[in-house]
């Protein structure tokens, strides 16, 4: 019967029978520090290869001694002892985990081990008392103002970005005018040039540099001659031969005039000369009446018609209404990215003043988060009921793929339900046990067989403390705690647990919570004290 119930609680596999290795320790009960004496016992032959782990921990327990392997002959047999040392500095219960010895390259595993830790009694008759001391003066450093200047550094950054968006939008749209001659081009920037009153300022220097560089740009697209890159005399040594091949009628005053404007021009750029008020008046007419003589001077080679005006118009329409639309697209792809920006700027900022953790639970999302701040569901679960409040309706799971088929020979009824998993975020696991007879369930071999479940599983380094447990209407329990480190196999990935274990017996039958979240998650922490201050259990005479 005892075998069959071992079997029940998930705790039997194939290598606890006819194994090649024994195990023992010399106290299951020891002080803080202390040093417990784990031997190892292998019945080889003299032809098997035996390799005995070096480890620096045995599940929670560190080793601090690695002893000699002693051999002891017996008939054709040999025994290969190898001891270790290990030792624990926190209180409480522990398991030492099953250990792998290599026999041929194939793993033999020992038996697990319970161990206690208990603290150190300190006698205060015999130990030398000294008074209190008084209090000391801490100093805190607040970081107040950090949290203060991150808040300024957002709405900086966003004032900035609204400001510039608006500035942006607001602005009117400087069209570049298209001129439909040069001549046109010419009258239109000398006028330009009149309204910003260089000269006026005092900024000579700029007004006759304007002021050359229209006539030098007119005569170029008008007669097609280099005239920005050519000098004084080289510019009207141009024009005149061109007005002979052309025959523009361009007097030699015309011809005069524009070149003392060009000369005084150079004087005023690279001699520093500054001419007086009504000389720099006179200059203006010269290069303006040169323009319109040169002008009226060209002779008119094809008049074009009204289609060719008509079509030349709608081009001009063509090219201002593409212009628009890249001036359009240019100021949305600004706004997006100033806003980019922002938003990167204050994610940075956050990250630095509230924490990663603070960011990722409150704007990227947590699965823990949600659950804890989600709907919960109060409902009963299995035979004896279990009353619990839950983030999600716990789904009923099939006992009859964990268990082992000859289980049954002693159970009468099981029910399980369940939400997440070991690998996930969160998980919580409710079972119920009715047995076909009158059984005594013993809570150690629960736990261990929980476990050595655990251990199958892929969990490792698993740290196992056990104190006992009343719900809130007084029903008394076990309650064990721990964490362990579960190995995902399949995925080659693996996360740190804390998880808590309720146990209860009533009229011979088994109650058991068992739940389990990744360790430091505040969330997953408030989600269990929840559940586990709901729990509320019935038995068949309610």
């Amino acid at each position: 019967m005892k075998f069959k119930l071992y079997i029940v609680f998930f705790l039997i596999t194939t290598s606890l029978f006819a194994q090649k290795v024994t195990t023992s320790i010399d106290t299951t009960r020891n002080k803080i520090g202390a040093e417990f004496k784990i031997t190892l016992k292998a019945s080889v032959t003299n032809k098997d290869k035996v390799v005995f782990p070096k480890a620096k921990n045995f599940g929670a327990l560190e080793v601090i001694n690695s002893y000699t392997i002693d051999t002891v002959k017996t008939n054709n047999r040999w025994e290969l002892i190898k001891k270790y040392g290990v030792t624990q500095f926190d209180s409480g219960k522990f398991t030492i985990p099953r250990i792998a010895i290599l026999i041929n390259g194939k793993p033999t595993f020992s038996d697990s081990l319970k161990v206690e830790v208990f603290n150190v009694k300190v006698d205060t008759l015999k130990q030398k008392m000294y008074d209190i001391k008084d209090v000391a003066q801490v100093e805190t450093s607040s970081n107040w103002w950090k949290y203060l200047l991150g808040i300024l550094l957002l709405v900086g950054i966003a004032a900035l970005a609204y400001w510039l968006i608006k500035k942006y939008q607001n602005r009117p749209q400087e069209e570049e005018p298209i001129y439909t001659s040069p001549i046109e081009k010419a009258t239109s920037l000398l006028q330009l040039l009149e309204t910003k009153e260089l000269w006026q300022k005092g900024e000579v220097k700029s007004y006759y540099s304007e002021l050359t560089n229209i006539a030098r740009n007119y005569i170029e697209e008008e007669i097609e001659i280099p005239a920005m890159e050519s000098t004084t005399s080289e510019l009207i040594a141009g024009l005149r031969r061109v007005a002979n091949q052309k025959k523009l009628k361009l007097s030699k005053e015309t011809l005069e005039n524009l070149e003392k404007v060009l000369m005084q021009a150079d004087l005023v750029k690279f001699a520093k000369v500054k001419p007086l008020d009504f000389e720099i008046e006179e200059d203006k007419k010269r290069i303006s009446s040169s323009i319109v003589t040169i002008h009226k001077a060209i002779p008119t080679v094809v008049e074009q018609n009204d289609e060719l005006e008509a079509w030349n118009e709608q081009q001009r329409e063509l090219a201002r209404i593409q212009k628009l639309k890249k001036q359009k697209q240019v100021r949305i792809i600004t706004t997006i990215g100033i806003v980019i920006t922002v938003v990167l700027l204050s994610l940075l900022a956050l990250i630095y003043f509230k924490g990663w953790d603070y960011v990722k639970n409150n704007f990227i999302g947590h699965p823990t988060k949600e659950l804890a701040e989600g709907e919960w569901v109060f409902s009963e679960y299995g035979n004896p009921g279990v009353k619990i409040e839950t983030p999600k309706v716990l789904k009923r799971m099939d006992a009859t793929k964990i268990l082992p088929k000859d289980a049954y020979a002693v159970l009468k009824e099981m029910q399980m339900f369940g939400y997440g998993s070991m690998m996930e975020s969160f998980n919580i696991v409710v079972s119920t046990v009715k047995y076909k007879t009158e059984t005594e369930v013993n809570f150690d071999t629960v736990l261990e067989g929980n476990t050595k479940s655990w251990e199958a599983m892929g969990g490792q380094n698993i740290i196992f403390k056990q104190e006992d447990f009343n719900t809130v209407k007084g029903i008394t329990g076990v309650k064990a705690y721990g964490t362990m480190v579960m190995l995902d196999k399949i995925q080659n990935k693996s996360q740190k647990l804390y998880y808590e274990i309720l146990l209860f017996k009533q009229d011979g039958g088994l109650q058991e919570i068992v739940i389990s979240y990744k360790e430091g998650d505040e969330y997953g922490k408030k989600i269990l004290e929840r559940i586990i201050n709901s729990v509320e259990l019935k038995n068949d005479r309610e």
